[in-house]
C-alpha cells in the first residue's frame, strides 16, 4: 500500500537512520518493494539489513528444502528439524524476518526464477538474485530492462572467501553534495550481458583478477549445464584450465591474470564463508538503499571482495561513457 508520509510509529522507530540519510530517503525506502531470489548466506544478510532499515515490502523466492550446507550460512533457518520440516527455505526465512521488523511486509513467491515473465518484475523497485547460472542472470536482467519503469538489478555471488556484486541501475540520477549545494548526477549502466561482453584487452591492466576468474567459472558451469551448487573434482579443474586458456587466447589476456589458486577456490568453494557473507550482504544493502533513496554515490558496476587480502574493489566494466552532470536546479540541503 503506497503512502505519502511516514507514520508516527515509523518516525520513532527509524529515528537514528533518519538522522543519517534524512526523512525523504526513509519515506522512499518505506514505499519500496524488493524481490530476492536464492536465499543463501549473503542474500539473507542482505534481507536482514533491508528489513531492519524499514523497506516497504520484501518478496522471497527459494523453493529448496533445507540441507546441511544451507544451515551452515543461513542464520534465518531454525536448526530444529521439527520447525523446518516440510517448509521451503523461503518460507522459513519469511517467518524469521517478520520477527526482525513487524512493520515490513514479508512474503513468499513460489516458482522457478527463470519462469517469471517481465510483467512479474514490474511490481518491484529492486531485484536481487543470488547464486544463479549465467543464462539466468542475463535473462532476469533483460526482463527488468524491458519494463517502462526503472528497476534496480543486482546479481550477487559468494564462493568460499570471495564475493562479487553486479549492479545495473540503467539510466540513474542521484543527488550529490558539492560545495554546500545539491546537484543531480547521472550514470548510465550496461546490462549484465553487455558488461561481460566488453573485450578483456581493453580493460585496465590492474583489473581485479576475480572479474576474469568469475567469467571463466560461469562459462564452465554453463557448458556443463550445472548450477553453482555443483561440487567439483580434479577433472573439472583440468577442464576449467583448458577453458581459461581458450578464453585468454581469444581475448588477448595473459593466463597469469587468472591464477590456478583462485580458480580452485572458486570451483571448489561451493560453501559460503559467513564473515564474507556479512561483508557482501552489508555492501549490497547499502547499494540498494542508495538506489531507492537517490542519495549517495552508487557503485558502477562491479564490486569484488577477497578475504585473502581483505580488499574491496570497485570496477567499472562498460563501453558506455558516463559523466556527472550538474543539476539545472539547486536542491535544498537536507
Amino acid at each position: 500500500m503506497e503512502r505519502a508520509e511516514l507514520t508516527e510509529q515509523e518516525t520513532a522507530i527509524y529515528d537514528r537512520q533518519i538522522r543519517v540519510w534524512g526523512v525523504d530517503a526513509q519515506r522512499r525506502l518505506s514505499k519500496a518493494h524488493v524481490f530476492v531470489s536464492g536465499l543463501k548466506g549473503t542474500a539473507v544478510e542482505f534481507c536482514k539489513n533491508i528489513v531492519l532499515a524499514g523497506v516497504g515490502s520484501l518478496t522471497l523466492n527459494d523453493d529448496r528444502m533445507v540441507t546441511e550446507e544451507l544451515l551452515s550460512a543461513n542464520f534465518l533457518i531454525p536448526p530444529d528439524e521439527n520447525v523446518f520440516g516440510g517448509k521451503s527455505v523461503a518460507e522459513l526465512c519469511c517467518d524469521s524476518l517478520k520477527e526482525f521488523n513487524p512493520m515490513v511486509y514479508v512474503s513468499v513467491q513460489k516458482g522457478d526464477l527463470s519462469s517469471f515473465d517481465a510483467d512479474f518484475f514490474d511490481k518491484f523497485d529492486a531485484v536481487v538474485i543470488s547464486h544463479c547460472s549465467l543464462s539466468t542472470k542475463k535473462s532476469v536482467n533483460a526482463k527488468c530492462r524491458k519494463l517502462s519503469k526503472r528497476i534496480a538489478f543486482y546479481a550477487v555471488d559468494v564462493r568460499d572467501s570471495c564475493g562479487e556484486i553486479f549492479i545495473d541501475l540503467q539510466s540513474y540520477t542521484y543527488s550529490k553534495k558539492k560545495s554546500e549545494e545539491m546537484s543531480d548526477c547521472q550514470l548510465n549502466y550496461p546490462s549484465f550481458e553487455e558488461a561481460i561482453a566488453v573485450p578483456w584487452r581493453g580493460l585496465p591492466k590492474r583489473m581485479a583478477k576475480l572479474f576474469f576468474a568469475m567469467r571463466v567459472i560461469e562459462r564452465f558451469e554453463e557448458f556443463e549445464g550445472g548450477e553453482p551448487e555443483t561440487a567439483s573434482n580434479d577433472a573439472d579443474l583440468l577442464n576449467v584450465q583448458k577453458l581459461r586458456k581458450e578464453l585468454c587466447e581469444a581475448q588477448g589476456l595473459s593466463e597469469s591474470q587468472i591464477p590456478d589458486s583462485l580458480l580452485k577456490r572458486l570451483l571448489r568453494g561451493t560453501r559460503e564463508f559467513p564473515p564474507v557473507c556479512a561483508i557482501i550482504g552489508g555492501i549490497l544493502g547499502q547499494e540498494v538503499i542508495k538506489a531507492i533513496s537517490g542519495k549517495g554515490d552508487p557503485i558502477k558496476n562491479f564490486f569484488f571482495y577477497d578475504a585473502m587480502d581483505g580488499k574491496g574493489i570497485i570496477e567499472d566494466v562498460s563501453d558506455i561513457k558516463t559523466e556527472c552532470l550538474p543539476a539545472k536546479r539547486t536542491a535544498e540541503v537536507l
